[in-house]
């Protein structure tokens, strides 16, 4: 089967050296993707160039992407091609920068427009906080016959607060199922579909379910 796992943290740039970005490793859709490639399928690993998981990537195909835009484009790019199932486990920024704001002589606050690197001797800086776009919410209709598996780590609440986020998840996206984790889900991963859920204590009992979603 033709499969797609995306992984890693997207960053939004501030100035040509400055990143909003997330602490998503790439670990857990590196080794989805290895698991899925010693099983026989074909992968491309969809990887963000700031992830640190220093382990080994062996799908087929391995290509980076940087900001949220970048990773969509590379996604859209694939659209019309046979693909089975996507696992989108890609940490995406939740915000990009918008309106710069900064005080002028009188202590007004004007727009600022940055420069490749914006001095800090300006002194402060107001910078608008803009959600970004959810790719997730545009894969069915790039990919209306792949089967499409997404994430939802939670931090805040409690499992049944996760596991509402992935079930609105499913609702919203036109996805196949979802995976809930994080510190709200607290130990292990729950594979949420629309007939229900099941929970996995690790990586090793999770991905072979995922396999069978194919």
């Amino acid at each position: 089967m033709n499969c797609i796992v995306t992984a890693g943290p997207t960053y939004e740039p501030l100035d040509d050296v400055r990143r909003l970005t997330n602490f998503s490793t790439g670990r857990l859709g590196t080794e989805l993707a290895n698991f899925l490639t010693a099983r026989g399928h074909r992968v491309t690993l969809l990887i963000g160039e700031s992830a640190t998981w220093p382990g080994e990537r062996r799908a087929q195909f391995v290509k980076g992407f940087t900001s949220t835009k970048n990773l969509r484009a590379k996604l859209k790019a694939c659209a019309g091609k046979k693909i089975d199932a996507i696992f989108h486990a890609s940490a995406v920024s939740d915000f990009t920068f918008g309106k710069m704001l900064a005080p002028d002589a009188a202590g007004k606050l004007v727009p600022f427009k940055p420069s490749k690197k914006i001095s800090t001797r300006g002194g402060n800086l107001f910078v608008e906080l803009v959600p970004t776009p959810k790719i997730i919410a545009e894969l069915r209709g790039w990919f209306p016959k792949t089967r499409i598996i997404g994430w939802k780590f939670e931090a805040d609440g409690g499992r049944a607060d996760a596991l509402r986020s992935a079930r609105k998840q499913i609702a919203d996206c036109a996805t196949d199922a979802c995976v809930a984790n994080g510190p709200a889900y607290g130990q292990g991963f729950s594979l949420v579909t629309a007939r229900g859920k099941k929970h996995f204590a690790d990586t090793a009992k999770l991905f072979p379910a995922l396999e069978k979603m194919i």
